[in-house]
């Protein structure tokens, strides 16, 4: 299964523009492209975005989880594995997930152009 190749720029100035509602729902796209390309069914997109929205804390276990995805991600696709879930977390911390955003995009890109 391959995801959605995206811009990371966009990412992140569609996330400034909407005041993170874009941001909301990248976050949803790419929970669901990582329970799909993992076929791991503890991964569940719907429920992490509400918990994100109803429970701002859970926003830094969003990133941290992320990053420990993509882990695996990058392993399964053959790439070296760059475990950076501990900078996302912080990222978050001082209110810059837009920036982790684009690292994440950054790397999901490099996965899904791997898969072509």
């Amino acid at each position: 299964m391959k995801g959605v190749v995206r811009n990371p720029i966009l990412v992140v100035v569609l996330s400034v523009v909407t005041c993170g509602i874009y941001a909301l729902y990248w976050m949803y796209c790419v929970r669901q492209e990582t329970k799909e390309y993992l076929e791991d069914p503890s991964v569940s997109p719907g429920l992490e975005l509400l918990l994100v929205i109803i429970c701002f804390p859970f926003l830094y276990v969003w990133y941290y989880k992320m990053g420990r995805d993509l882990v695996k991600m990058q392993e399964k696709a053959g790439l070296p594995a760059n475990d950076q879930s501990i900078l996302y977390l912080i990222l978050a911390f001082f209110a810059l997930p837009v920036v982790g955003n684009y690292i994440i995009q950054d790397n999901l890109n490099e996965i899904w152009n791997r898969q072509e």
